[in-house]
């Protein structure tokens, strides 16, 4: 019998209100409510939050306040830029590339709920990992769902929806967004 840890980590139907996943969300959620209550930027800072992720590369850097639910389904690359007010509910892998930037009030969701109204109401939760490639810009308030797999060098207009993958080296903006052009 998997516990619901495991049935959320291999992508199945699980319960979030699970007794160990709320042990573990109430430890990331404390160590976000730390790295955003401590003034100022410093390396000490942001290990605060980074000793929770399953990696990190060199010169990242994220604004407070900022909000993950376990962190170790985390992987940022080199030289991340995480604007303020980033949301990452990396409740499945969210996988960072390197040289990627966030623009202000990104929110990027692995976990998602049934359309099924009696397995909503039963609390069930599913969650898909999400990519997002190298040398990319995600615009202010664009929110990314699950499963949605972004190609390197691409652009996301502001405030798009992303409920689909994106192709590589192409900017792509709207809701839903949707390719308009690509980068030579």
């Amino acid at each position: 019998m998997l516990s619901e840890k495991q049935k959320m980590l291999a992508g199945a139907d699980y319960l979030a209100s699970d007794a160990e996943l709320t042990r573990e969300r109430t430890l990331a959620h404390t160590k976000c409510h730390e790295f955003n209550a401590t003034p100022g930027c410093s390396p000490e800072k942001l290990e605060i939050l980074v000793q929770s992720f399953g990696s990190h590369g060199t010169d990242c850097y994220i604004e407070p306040p900022f909000f993950f639910d376990y962190g170790y389904n985390l992987f940022l690359g080199q030289n991340v830029y995480l604007n303020f007010n980033c949301v990452i509910l990396d409740c499945s892998l969210v996988i960072i590339g390197d040289f990627v930037k966030f623009g202000p009030n990104v929110q990027v969701y692995t976990a998602g709920h049934s359309l099924d109204n009696a397995k909503r109401l039963q609390g069930f939760e599913f969650a898909k990992p999400i990519t997002i490639g190298s040398n990319t810009w995600v615009g202010g308030g664009s929110i990314i769902l699950p499963g949605v797999d972004i190609g390197e060098n691409a652009v996301i207009g502001a405030g798009s929806l992303v409920s689909k993958s994106i192709p590589a080296n192409v900017v792509a903006v709207g809701n839903p967004c949707r390719v308009i052009r690509v980068n030579e």
